[in-house]
């Protein structure tokens, strides 16, 4: 509604004035001493019986000297910021500033500290990105090649267990492309949705079962608890690849023969569907949570894998903030719990609209 529009923008108004008003406070004292003392100096070289053309140059050096001072500890922080920046200019991007005071310079040092720190980590994940599809990309071509010199050279029989062991390898290489894909186009922004109508526990349960049978010997179980009758509007091949991923992420970090729970609850009043997956064998500290939606973190938890490709997690993030949910963790005795929050009917975005952030306080 307009009046909640306008509410935020009411409210900041005086802090701003209030951030305004601490740097024109300084720049009003150093304006004010300057003046004051030239006026003393010139005062009593006057009453002193000095030509007032001496007293001039005189008068004059001091407020020179006086507002060289002042200004020299105002501007210190800026050119602080302007050495900052000409390093990270030549790739320097762990360099920070010294934050002081609470004045907007100090807000200014604040934000560029910001600034730098996501700078460091995009650098990073650059460096890491060649280095993490390297390594995903060459476990599978190496099986490949090995398996098929080997049948080739007559040393192992085509049986459909090995050939087999190719086409799983295949799976997996498939697998990285639509990561890659994905991640493409989330860098974009570039994404459509084609909203149907579908049953929530059937689509739920129709993800979960290829997950258990591909998940061989490992013999997790997915339990779903979802109430009947309980539809929702969504592009469901979205959903597909959000729930996907998480429940794969909590086989992979859940040790052998343990259950993954899939619990799901209509909010009527913030019209959204509330989905909990639940792993009892891991936990996520309070500091790491939100580190392992950013592209190219991998769990360390011990399970069935030390991690993926580091790209599954954001993914299914994206794929919730393209509906206007979100992927969230929170606090369970039980182990790792992602909640997934999806509004229950779509919203176009201009409308302006957005059940599910709402109910998370967005």
């Amino acid at each position: 509604m307009p009046t909640e529009n306008n509410c935020p923008a009411a409210a900041t108004a005086p802090r701003k004035s209030r951030r305004r008003a601490s740097l024109i406070a300084k720049t009003s004292i150093l304006v004010v001493c300057a003046s004051g003392l030239a006026f003393c100096l010139a005062w009593w070289l006057l009453k002193s019986g000095v030509s007032g053309w001496i007293a001039l140059p005189i008068v004059l050096l001091l407020a020179l000297v006086v507002g060289y001072v002042f200004a020299r500890h105002l501007i210190t922080p800026l050119l602080q910021m302007r050495d900052a920046a000409e390093a990270m200019a030549t790739g320097t991007y762990n360099t920070r500033v010294p934050i002081t005071g609470t004045d907007e310079i100090a807000q200014l040092a604040t934000s560029f500290n910001a600034m730098a720190e996501e700078l460091e980590h995009a650098d990073q994940m650059r460096k890491d990105l060649i280095a993490n599809v390297s390594h995903e990309l060459r476990t599978p071509v190496a099986a490949m090649q090995a398996l098929a010199e080997n049948m080739a050279d007559n040393i192992v029989e085509p049986t459909p267990a090995n050939l087999e062991m190719i086409v799983s390898e295949t799976h997996r290489l498939t697998d990285l492309i639509a990561f890659l894909l994905d991640l493409s186009r989330m860098e974009a922004g570039a994404a459509s949705l084609e909203i149907t109508r579908f049953d929530f526990k059937e689509f739920l349960e129709g993800t979960a079962k290829p997950l258990e049978i591909a998940d061989g010997g490992h013999n997790h179980r997915v339990q779903i608890d979802v109430p009947d009758k309980l539809d929702i509007e969504a592009d469901e091949n979205r959903l597909h690849q959000l729930f996907t991923n998480i429940i794969s992420n909590a086989m992979k970090h859940s040790p052998d023969d343990t259950d993954i729970v899939v619990e799901c609850h209509a909010d009527d009043a913030a019209d959204t569907i509330v989905t909990n997956v639940v792993d009892y064998g891991s936990t996520i500290a309070p500091e790491s949570r939100e580190a392992i939606f950013r592209r190219f973190i991998r769990g360390k938890q011990p399970g069935t894998s030390s991690g993926g490709t580091g790209l599954g997690l954001p993914i299914a993030r994206w794929a919730a903030r393209l509906h206007g949910g979100d992927v969230t963790v929170v606090d369970d005795p039980r182990g790792a719990d992602f909640m997934v929050t999806l509004p229950r009917h779509h919203q176009d975005a201009a409308d302006g609209s957005n059940p599910a952030a709402n109910a998370n306080g967005g």
